[in-house]
């Protein structure tokens, strides 16, 4: 106990000290930790553009089979959020993180290890369990190390879920590397995948206990119990909730299908590549970007903005098959929707007592499963009968409903000063 004690005021003191010593140590752990979001979502998730046409052509799948892959991940993804609810109340936030990352390390490797339809999709299953017990509690930890460098709260939760972009630049250079010219030859991307993960788990890990050693036992304990509870209230921002399930739905439909849309439109692997590395980077530096807006927009504006941006990106590459249309919606994609999943952690900031942030978190994990389940299966039968152009036009006017319905919050705050008057 003196130990853990000891390491909690070193941490404070380092935050709370030198003004400058401590915004870089929380900047610090904020990249190391957004490494737990590229393992996630990067690596775990957004990599399967890049397998897709060669597993498709491998294993002889329709759009429709190809897109039940990701709905087979969104669907684990649901219950590892479901999961997280109750976990999350016996367990602390980096135990549930440390069995995320190790779980979803092994799962990829396995995904290596088969070539049966069947066995993929339970892996992908399982996969997107491991991805939201990793993503959900660093989640919790980017908003408990913002409260604690308060000055640079946007930007801490912003660098975390950015951590995605740099999944997104391995996944990007590893899979093409790795998907070699022999029978089955994408398996060795899969190991690749997993390797990339073990990596990045020491970075993320080392983060999330320093986070986690940040908050006094006494503290902790006291906040799951009030957290178990004081019930989260979601019908006072349901229109939040459900703005932010239609960027799951439509979201999700371009990265799925978006480099199986560039390939059939003639461009070439290179393109193709060059595409993927750019949608990451401009991940990466979206933290920077909408930092800004995350500390102002305290209701549903902040998404809605985003959202509205993310249609238009969507749309770009539907009306245009061109490489510097490509490049511009890639850029203008990862640069925005990373940030609209920040968006969400930031209104439970602002708007939630911290006992309740978990949960707050989660209500908003549990929908973006739901709009990620629906996506990939709606946008690939469309695909398949009208053509993926059609389906990334649907995918953007489901942002754009999803943008609308954002735009409604208001700040649960104000709503609960003028219930008080």
């Amino acid at each position: 106990m003196i130990q853990r004690d000891d390491a909690n005021g070193e941490l404070r003191k380092e935050l709370a000290g030198d003004e400058a010593a401590g915004r870089s140590q929380a900047l610090l752990l904020a990249i190391a930790l957004s490494l737990g979001s590229a393992i996630a979502l990067g690596l775990a998730r957004f990599s399967y553009a890049l397998l897709l046409p060669p597993m498709r052509l491998d294993l002889a799948w329709n759009f429709a089979q190809a897109g039940a892959m990701n709905t087979a991940n969104a669907f684990g993804y649901l219950l590892g959020a479901l999961a997280f609810s109750r976990l999350s109340i016996r367990l602390p936030s980096c135990t549930l993180f440390v069995a995320g990352c190790a779980l979803t390390a092994l799962l990829m490797a396995a995904s290596g290890a088969t070539t049966d339809t069947d066995a993929l999709l339970a892996l992908r299953v399982a996969t997107g369990i491991g991805s939201a017990l990793v993503f959900v509690s660093g989640g919790v930890l980017a908003a408990r190390l913002a409260s604690i460098s308060p000055r640079d709260a946007g930007l801490v939760i912003g660098l975390y879920y950015g951590g995605t972009g740099w999944g997104i630049v391995i996944s990007s250079i590893a899979v093409p590397l790795t998907v070699l010219p022999v029978a089955h030859g994408w398996r060795f991307a899969w190991f690749a995948l997993a390797a990339a993960c073990a990596a990045c788990s020491g970075a993320a890990i080392w983060a999330a206990r320093r986070i986690e050693s940040a908050q006094p036992p006494a503290s902790a304990r006291h906040g799951a119990q009030a957290a178990s509870g004081t019930p989260v209230q979601r019908r006072r921002f349901a229109l939040a909730l459900a703005g932010y399930a239609c960027f799951g739905i439509g979201y999700i439909g371009y990265m799925t299908f978006i480099v199986a849309l560039l390939r059939n439109a003639g461009m070439s692997a290179t393109v193709v590549t060059g595409f993927y590395i750019l949608l990451g980077v401009a991940t990466v530096v979206s933290a920077r970007m909408w930092s800004g807006l995350l500390d102002r927009m305290r209701g549903g504006q902040a998404l809605a903005i985003l959202n509205g941006l993310l249609a238009t990106a969507t749309l770009i590459p539907a009306m245009l098959a061109h490489p510097f249309a490509a490049f511009v919606s890639g850029t203008l994609f990862g640069a925005t929707f990373l940030s609209a999943v920040a968006s969400t952690t930031a209104f439970v900031r602002h708007n939630l007592p911290a006992a309740q942030w978990p949960r707050g978190i989660n209500a908003f994990t549990i929908v973006f499963a739901l709009g990620q389940i629906v996506g990939p299966v709606v946008i690939g039968r469309v695909s398949d009968s009208a053509g993926l152009t059609r389906g990334l036009v649907y995918s953007a006017l489901v942002l754009t409903a999803g943008a609308l319905l954002a735009a409604c919050q208001k700040p649960l705050k104000l709503v609960q000063r003028r219930n008080d008057e």
